[in-house]
């Protein structure tokens, strides 16, 4: 339990605020997905902690303007290692950089992110980092009014864009109302299908990932032949019905809330049905993601039946399948059994998105640090030394990007996925995801309709009545009624 316990934090420290360089935003069945700790429709007043538990003054070189520190906030201590880096990099730069850090995944971070956006002087936030669930709100939602559009940073955003060849997903999520961009992430959280090569050659007699993506998909049917398939040869294509969600529900073409009023996308309707046909027809072990130890089990052989594969970005290759496989180097447990390949239908999951206080006194001094995070495709750009490896403290992890220049100068080989550039495959995988179908609600609304899918799946409730009962929660939950 405690070497679960240490994958889920790195996922909660990488992915959710909702994962540090990526939320997992996010979607759904995270583990911090729950109505208690999920957005609301009004405004939060949570408050941080202490300042001496949540706030860390990072020294710099002396201050030549004599003005008032940059406040940056982020969700964990993680992101503040990338200012270190920079400041580390360009040692003329002359200001002093708060760091206010919370170390919790719950809602009290977004509450203070609105109080200290809204304040003024010494306690102003000047920049900061939003996952994924939450961005809609910052770049077109209730708090828009303080994102700075990044040309106003002195960024030439149009050539950058371009230069840097930034998945439109990421754009579109962090574009307001009015076409500009206000934000932008720097892990590339496109998801891709996480198999096991041992399984492929035994059904389909090939591991090749080109080959394996033709038979999961595009398309549910193809994914669900390939479910009757290794179903006869006594495997489960997925842990659990729910591990297919991510890549369902992000590949709706309307949000969840749309004037005002609840949507169920037909896409996102579908899941049901989908879930009830792996449920019903044992091409699961029926687990929970997160939640259950077999769902964990699996990825090291151990558990009902052996899993083939699991929906999921980079960041659970890096820091939950091979902290799990039961080995360390090809040969010890599933440790080189694996490969990646394009999903059925695309999906991004996480990620961390970079806003700036279009009050903030250091617009302009501030440019430069967001252009080195966000849009630098050079060999000196945080998002190379995060590709290659060479990010501090992270140096044992090539992690995906959202610049696909990047992703095509460094190799993204792994001994553990069989001898494969991962990034070839996620390179393409993040092309096929969307950011237009987003809001700031989604993480509480998913958490209801996954509890609402089992309940249908499991045979507690119909169909029409599970639907019923989920629109009743997010109209009591969050004061949004169905169209």
């Amino acid at each position: 339990m405690m070497k679960h316990f240490a994958a889920m934090l790195a996922i909660f420290l990488i992915l959710f605020p909702i994962a540090g360089c990526g939320s997992a935003g996010d979607t759904g069945n995270s583990p911090d997905a729950g109505p208690e700790t999920s957005p609301a429709a009004s405004e939060y007043t949570a408050v941080p902690q202490p300042a001496d538990e949540t706030d860390k003054n990072i020294p710099a070189a002396t201050d030549t303007r004599g003005k008032r520190a940059i406040n940056f906030y982020c969700p964990t201590i993680e992101e503040s290692q990338i200012i270190e880096m920079y400041q580390e990099l360009h040692p003329d730069f002359p200001y002093k950089i708060a760091i206010h850090h919370f170390g919790n995944v719950d809602t009290s971070y977004y509450g203070a992110l609105d109080k200290a956006f809204a304040a003024g002087g010494e306690d102003m936030l000047d920049i900061c980092m939003v996952n994924s669930g939450y961005v809609e709100k910052y770049a077109r939602g209730a708090m828009a009014r303080y994102a700075a559009p990044y040309g106003d940073l002195g960024i030439d955003v149009d050539t950058l864009l371009k230069e840097s060849d930034i998945y439109q997903y990421v754009i579109d999520m962090g574009t307001n109302a009015d076409g500009q961009l206000v934000a932008l992430s720097y892990q590339g959280t496109g998801g891709a299908f996480i198999y096991r090569r041992s399984i492929a050659k035994d059904v389909w007699g090939t591991d090749d990932p080109e080959m394996i993506k033709d038979k999961i998909g595009p398309g549910w049917d193809r994914f669900l032949k390939a479910a009757d398939e290794l179903m006869a040869a006594g495997y489960a294509i997925v842990s659990g019905p729910d591990d297919i969600w991510h890549a369902v529900e992000n590949s709706a073409e309307l949000p969840w809330v749309v004037d005002g009023k609840l949507v169920i996308d037909p896409r996102r309707e579908a899941f049901l049905d989908l879930a009830k046909t792996l449920h019903d027809n044992g091409y699961t072990n029926n687990t929970t993601a997160w939640l259950d130890d077999d769902w964990f089990n699996a990825m090291r052989d151990a558990g009902p039946k052996k899993v083939f594969g699991y929906f999921a970005p980079a960041w659970m290759v890096n820091y939950t399948i091979k902290t799990e496989c039961g080995g360390e180097k090809p040969g010890e447990g599933t440790y080189g059994d694996w490969a990646v390949c394009e999903p059925p239908a695309g999906f991004f999951w996480g990620g961390l998105w970079v806003f700036v206080n279009k009050y903030s006194e250091y617009k302009e001094e501030l440019g430069d640090l967001v252009r080195w995070i966000t849009l630098d495709s050079s060999e000196t750009g945080f998002q190379y030394s995060l590709a290659n490896g060479a990010f501090p403290g992270n140096e044992w992890v090539r992690d995906a990007v959202t610049s696909g220049t990047v992703m095509k100068k460094v190799s993204g080989v792994s001994d553990f996925l069989g001898g494969q550039d991962m990034f070839d495959v996620f390179d393409k995988a993040a092309r096929l995801a969307s950011g237009k179908n987003v809001t700031q609600y989604d993480t509480a609304i998913n958490s209801y309709w996954l509890a609402a899918a089992r309940e249908y799946v499991e045979g507690r409730k119909t169909r029409e009545q599970a639907i019923l009962d989920f629109k009743k929660q997010v109209k009591d939950k969050l004061g949004i009624a169905a169209e």
